[in-house]
């Protein structure tokens, strides 16, 4: 079995101009923990939802809120993302890809094209999601 029978396709990308006011509105929106960087299409970066934590101020949207605490909603993307994240290819062995993911203690893996398009990501729900579904398709019918 391959990466491409597990990933979620189609992944969230953001360019790397994007803001970390829209970014956050993203994972807030779409209910996920990675998104893509890209430029000219290819992967540049990675952006956890902990990186975007990290990033806020605390005191963004309460009382003591100051000018230099909203400043960091309009941080880059290519300010807070994770450079040249480490990759597999749809076609690359799903065994592998979780070896990759456990040795190097990643949540997410990006999956790229031989161009270093993204195609999708790889992440240890997707990996759980598969685990009971076919945990359900060998259960023996009483």
């Amino acid at each position: 079995m391959s990466v491409s029978d597990f990933m979620t396709p189609n992944p969230v990308k953001v360019g790397t101009e994007h803001t970390l006011a829209s970014i956050r509105e993203l994972f807030e929106e779409h209910h996920f923990h990675h998104v893509l960087v890209t430029e000219h299409g290819k992967l540049v970066g990675i952006i956890s939802d902990r990186d975007v934590l990290k990033a806020l101020s605390p005191f963004v949207g309460k009382y003591e809120e100051e000018l230099r605490d909203t400043h960091t909603m309009i941080k880059r993307a290519y300010e807070l993302m994770t450079r040249d994240p480490i990759t597999v290819s749809p076609e690359a062995p799903i065994i592998e890809a979780v070896r990759l993911m456990h040795d190097k203690g990643l949540s997410c893996v990006p999956v790229v094209n031989s161009s270093q398009q993204p195609m999708g990501i790889l992440t240890w729900r997707d990996l759980v999601r598969a685990m009971i579904e076919h945990s359900y398709r060998k259960k023996p019918k009483s």
